[in-house]
């Protein structure tokens, strides 16, 4: 689990929480309720954050990856399968392919490393 920098956290209601300054979730024992369903302790405060939403719900939130992360890394994935599939091209195919249809596979396979390397 990785607790995502200045990711806000929703807790219900219209509150948020920076996920980088929760210090701790505890569920709500006593007088639980609708609107009342976690103490959620924040860095620097002394009093916790009444949240609406359940404990696990928060914890879930506070270490998922944002969703840009998460695409960035389908994406190389992708990168890396097509550079896989690239490879086992013959060269009579990737000529007739550059020459015929405008497509260079060895550009292609070039630019796919570049992108991977950084």
């Amino acid at each position: 689990m990785k607790i995502q920098a200045s990711t806000l956290v929703p807790l219900g209601f219209g509150k948020y929480v920076r996920s980088d300054q929760v210090t701790a979730v505890v569920p709500i024992e006593q007088d639980r309720g609708p609107g009342r369903r976690t103490f959620v302790h924040i860095q620097g405060q002394s009093d916790p954050v009444i949240a609406s939403r359940a404990e696990d719900s928060i914890v879930r939130d506070l270490v998922q990856e944002p969703h840009e992360v998460v695409q960035a890394r389908q994406q190389q994935e992708i990168l890396r399968d097509l550079l896989m599939d690239l490879g086992n091209v013959n060269t009579t195919v990737r000529r007739i392919m550059r020459d015929e249809g405008g497509i260079d596979l060895d550009l292609l396979e070039r630019r796919i490393r570049e992108v991977l390397e950084d």
